[in-house]
């Protein structure tokens, strides 16, 4: 894993669709989203949740710049069109140096209520995963994860 973390912070212009890197990629972004759907299965009000220790100024900065957007159903045009893409990207780079990993890609449930599945899963990177997750523990979106499938997860175990 070690190995597949440090091939993974190099820049990608030294990689050229391999496919062992994809994997290991994939792994981790599938890693990272199922840690993350515990977690909010497990606490107990996700509201106090802390993703990062610039929670307060992501949180800030995203209702700053997208005051309308809407955390609890995603629509992809509101990340993935050229006008949004620019938007993004300037909300992006002004967390280049506070938070790691700011531009890997990240996994992200489109409907908050819902779990990580093909049909509920976007790509995006980590600092809008953040935005977005952070306005939904804080708004209240994702309190219904717990009464959902905390009870359901707890039981398999």
């Amino acid at each position: 894993m070690e190995a597949a973390a440090q091939a993974l912070s190099l820049s990608a212009e030294n990689y050229v669709n391999d496919p062992v890197i994809e994997q290991q990629w994939a792994i981790k972004a599938f890693q990272h989203s199922e840690i993350y759907f515990n977690l909010l299965c497990a606490i107990a009000d996700p509201k106090s949740l802390r993703l990062t220790p610039n929670d307060d100024k992501i949180y800030g900065r995203f209702r700053e710049m997208f005051p309308d957007f809407n955390v609890d159903v995603l629509d992809e045009n509101t990340l993935k069109t050229e006008q949004a893409k620019q938007k993004w990207r300037e909300f992006c780079e002004q967390f280049r140096d506070f938070v790691e990993d700011y531009n890997f890609g990240t996994l992200v449930r489109t409907r908050a209520d819902g779990e990580y599945s093909e049909e509920n899963t976007i790509l995006l990177v980590r600092i809008q995963f953040y935005a977005i997750e952070i306005a939904r523990n804080r708004e209240g979106y994702n309190s219904r994860v717990r009464h959902l499938y905390g009870t359901k997860k707890e039981s398999v175990s």
